[in-house]
């Protein structure tokens, strides 16, 4: 009988170096946000894979960041929560780091908790360039430095083998069938925002969240969703909304397709836009959205 083996895994690194893209590789479906803008991410993302007999809990991180204001004290707090509950920490660079040194800003884990480097975007420059990167790193205290392309999965599997060395000897920490902790709801808001990410430019995508106010289950029919998205402004909700609800429907439409694909059946997705002044200063509304 061979051993089971278990433990929570935090992916962390700086904005937009592929943390989330790499989960969902990993995973082998689509769960956290991604777009090619920084801060995508803003809540802890638990995704489980479990194979045969390891289950890696892997903890999606917002970007490691100095803090402006309430929310993202919120996220670096939850990137701090994930170091200190993982087993074996993955701190993501990518392969134009200029200092190997400057990671070490990244929050610390316990003296025994094994630390993987992981190279991202190697799809991106050629071998010889990364060799002066990889010599540089050996200096650092990592268990493992290995070179990865989350977008074509290049050396994943490496990474996944390497990972279930690391981790604990346990019984499974969930049921072998889940892939997450999270509800539905919060994929959904998820879901919302990302296009909300891929559509507009500059602040409107960062002074944007998405609450779900009501989803329905019908078990004729479609589901019915309502989410209401905010913004701190007036000129950014016009934004959002659109010329004539142009804008607003867009968002919809391709949110619609993304979540319909996301629950594996049709919802009726009904979408408002509320101002919520300066609601990222604001501790008592984050905590409704679940931070």
């Amino acid at each position: 009988m061979k051993t089971m083996k278990a433990g929570y895994v935090a992916i962390i690194g700086k904005p937009n170096v592929g943390k989330s893209t790499l989960l969902n590789r990993l995973l082998g479906m689509k769960i956290s946000a991604v777009t090619h803008k920084a801060q995508t991410t803003r809540h802890r993302i638990l995704g489980i894979l479990t194979q045969g007999e390891y289950q890696a809990c892997f903890i999606d991180t917002p970007g490691v960041i100095s803090p402006e204001y309430e929310l993202q004290e919120f996220m670096i707090k939850q990137i701090k929560t994930a170091v200190m509950d993982a087993d074996v920490i993955i701190s993501m660079v990518d392969p134009w780091l200029k200092d190997v040194h400057s990671y070490a800003e990244y929050p610390k884990p316990a003296q025994d908790v094994p630390s993987i480097i992981v190279i991202n975007k190697i799809d991106l420059v050629s071998k010889t360039e990364l060799l002066p990167l990889i010599h540089g790193l050996k200096n650092t205290d990592a268990c493992e430095i290995i070179p990865v392309s989350a977008l074509n999965g290049e050396g994943v599997d490496d990474l996944k083998r390497t990972i279930f060395t690391y981790l604990p000897e346990g019984e499974f920490l969930y049921p072998e069938d889940d892939v997450s902790d999270a509800p539905e709801r919060f994929f959904v808001a998820d879901l919302i925002r990302e296009k909300i990410f891929e559509i507009f430019k500059k602040e409107i995508p960062y002074a944007s969240c998405v609450l779900i106010d009501d989803f329905k289950e019908r078990e004729k029919g479609k589901d019915y969703i309502r989410a209401i998205i905010y913004v701190e402004r007036e000129s950014q909700k016009a934004i959002i909304i659109g010329k004539k609800g142009v804008a607003l429907k867009t968002v919809g439409e391709k949110a619609r397709r993304e979540i319909e694909k996301f629950l594996g059946k049709p919802v009726f997705l009904e979408l408002w836009v509320k101002v919520k002044e300066k609601w990222r200063r604001n501790k008592k509304f984050l905590k409704e959205l679940g931070y």
